[in-house]
Parts: C-alpha cells; sequence; structure tokens
C-alpha cells in the first residue's frame, strides 16, 4: 500500500502557545488538522469565557488565509472557577471542555485545582452542562515517585470522580501507563483518552538511555515499555474510545536544551505521518482512520469531518528546526526519516 485516504483528522489534545509563537505553531496544525481542543495553560491561564473568545480570535488571525481549521476551545479550572462560568462557557458554542490541571502538574499549571477532591460543585456543573472534563491524572505530592504520579492519581481522585459523576463526561488526557489503560476500558461509555505519538512510539529508555534527550522529555513523563505496551494494545486493537489527541507542546529550543528544561513535544510538523508510522509498523494502517478521525468526535458528539486526506508512502526528514523569531522550536525526533507524508496538497 503507497497511498493511503482517510476522513480528515482531528486533533483533541494540542498546545498552541501564544503572541509571536502562533504564527509558528498554528500553520503545522491547520494544514492538517480540522478542529481540536486548544489547551488553556497560557500565562495568565484562560479561565473565562471571555478569555477563550479572545484566544480564539488570536489563533484564527495566525492560520493560513485559505484555512477552514476551527479551535475548539476550553476552560482551565481554578478553585475560584464558579458553576455560573461553566454554563456560560457550555451555552456560548465555543467551549467544548474545561481542563483539570492539579496545580504544579505540568507547565503553567501553578494556578490549577490545589486538591482535585474538593471541586465536586464544579463536576457536578459540567454534568448537569454537558460539558467533557479534561483530565491531567497525575497527583503532585513530592513523595510520590514521578513514574507513580498517574496510577497514585487514579486511586486517590479519578475512581471516585467517576463514582460519584457517572453522566459527567471524562478524557483521560494523554494515557500514559497500563492503569490508565485500564480505567478507561473499564469506565464505561463516558470516559475516553487522548493517546500521543510519544506515548505510543517512545518509553523512557528513549529519554534517558546513551544520554538525556531534551526534546523527548513531556509530562506526564514516559514509563516503562510495558505500560507503552498496554497503551499501543488499545489503540491497535481498536478499542472506540481511545483517539488522537498530540499533546504538541511547543518550547524554544534555549527552554528545552537547559539545565531545567521545559516539558514538552512538539509534534505537530510529523504528527500524522508519526501515527501512520505507528500502525503502519504494526500491520495495522486500516484502523489508522477510526483512531485518527472517527473516534474522537463520537466521543464529543460532534459531526465527522466530511473531507479527506492523502498520506503517501514517500521516504522525507523531519525537519531540524522551526524558526519563530530570533529562536527556533525542534520538532519532536528532528532528523528522523518517515515513510509516510501528507499528500502536497495538504502541505
Amino acid at each position: 500500500m503507497d497511498q493511503i485516504e482517510i476522513t480528515r483528522p482531528d486533533d483533541w489534545h494540542l498546545h498552541l502557545r501564544d503572541g509571536s509563537m502562533l504564527t509558528s505553531t498554528v500553520p503545522p496544525s491547520a494544514s492538517v488538522f480540522r478542529r481540536a481542543i486548544i489547551m488553556p495553560n497560557l500565562k495568565p491561564p484562560v479561565t473565562t469565557l471571555g478569555l477563550a473568545e479572545a484566544y480564539y480570535e488570536r489563533i484564527l488571525g495566525a492560520a493560513p488565509g485559505d484555512s477552514d481549521f476551527q479551535p475548539l476551545m476550553t476552560l482551565y479550572l481554578t478553585d475560584e472557577t464558579t458553576p455560573d462560568e461553566i454554563q456560560a462557557a457550555a451555552d456560548s458554542g465555543l467551549v467544548f471542555g474545561c481542563k483539570l490541571y492539579p496545580a504544579g502538574a505540568t507547565t503553567h499549571s501553578d494556578s490549577g485545582v490545589r486538591d482535585p477532591g474538593q471541586i465536586d460543585h464544579l463536576y457536578a456543573a459540567l454534568q448537569r452542562a454537558g460539558l467533557p472534563l479534561l483530565v491531567h491524572g497525575e497527583v503532585t505530592d513530592t513523595d510520590v515517585d514521578i513514574f507513580d504520579r498517574e496510577k497514585v492519581f487514579i486511586d486517590r481522585h479519578l475512581t471516585g470522580i467517576r463514582e460519584r459523576f457517572p453522566e459527567l463526561r471524562m478524557v483521560f488526557e494523554h494515557v500514559t501507563t497500563r492503569e490508565a489503560v485500564q480505567f478507561v476500558k473499564e469506565a464505561g461509555e463516558n470516559t475516553g483518552a487522548t493517546v500521543t505519538p510519544q506515548h505510543l512510539l517512545l518509553n523512557r529508555n528513549d529519554l534517558l538511555v546513551g544520554g538525556i534527550r531534551p526534546h523527548n522529555y513531556c509530562l506526564p513523563i514516559l514509563k516503562r515499555d510495558i505500560h507503552q505496551h498496554s497503551i499501543q494494545q488499545a489503540v491497535l486493537e481498536g478499542h472506540p474510545r481511545f483517539f488522537l489527541g498530540t499533546d504538541s507542546a511547543p518550547h524554544v529550543r534555549d527552554h528545552k536544551e537547559t539545565a531545567c528544561g521545559c516539558a514538552g513535544c512538539f509534534s505537530a510538523p510529523a504528527a500524522l505521518p508519526l501515527y501512520a508510522h505507528f500502525f503502519d509498523q504494526h500491520d495495522a494502517l486500516d484502523r489508522l482512520e477510526a483512531f485518527a478521525s472517527l473516534n474522537g468526535a463520537d466521543f464529543y458528539g460532534l459531526p465527522r469531518n466530511e473531507d479527506s486526506i492523502q498520506l503517501i508512502r514517500t521516504d522525507w526528514t523531519i525537519p531540524d528546526r522551526v524558526s519563530i523569531d530570533d529562536d527556533s522550536l525542534v520538532p519532536f525526533l528532528s532528523g528522523q526519516q518517515l515513510e509516510w507524508q501528507i499528500a502536497p496538497h495538504r502541505l
């Protein structure tokens, strides 16, 4: 098979940042994906409908002139968020979820929720409004090993939230452990999960063996291969509640290649070919369309896209750099050769 055509995909977890960076981060996603769930962890975070509306306009202003890209906005939950703000967001038609960041869990999460067990009034408001809860599922206790933080979050918080609010639609973002995979499978139809290219293709050896590779560093951190295999199995078996979410998270090169580098993999320039590479490796290209284009739309209750996109089997190399002002972004797996590429009319 040298060419495949699939329904136009969506990205159900995307960081675009803000300001001048948008001119470099929006086009790679807008040229491939029809829609994307936009993460709200800016400085300051997107905590209100008004801030979401303004950010939406800035994103569209950075999209290519002929683009039909649709940003699906989210709100950043804090201890001060009110049920009225959630209802207003749900009524707007612009906001498609609210993101739960435990305070200190990842980039720009300092304003996040201090105790996810103390905001049941917000979970109830989301359930009433029909707005999904998007979860960064890690505890932040300093005495919990970083490789165990996802599992502890499930045990301490997520299982109880799921039991107390059975009708709440919940997306377990960027799952990284077999415990997370099992939780999603057992939690029922109102629980879905996004899967990143790095957690499909890599494990912690790819971060640490032979030297630290800062551009493979993300949060939640890469885990052992047994966890990677569990994620791969869920995707390859075609489970309908696992779907594409790149978690593409750009940082300028100097902020990655430093003594205390930022977490995040800028996968947008090669995201869909990377997923195609994974499915091709496992003789499962027939499963790519559902994962990339159908499952997420179905879970969010949105119509499937009507147009299509083509990938062709041809060698190309992921670029080493993407320029931004006087600095650069380094794409995930930069310099590596892939066998699948978006057909030229979509580049």
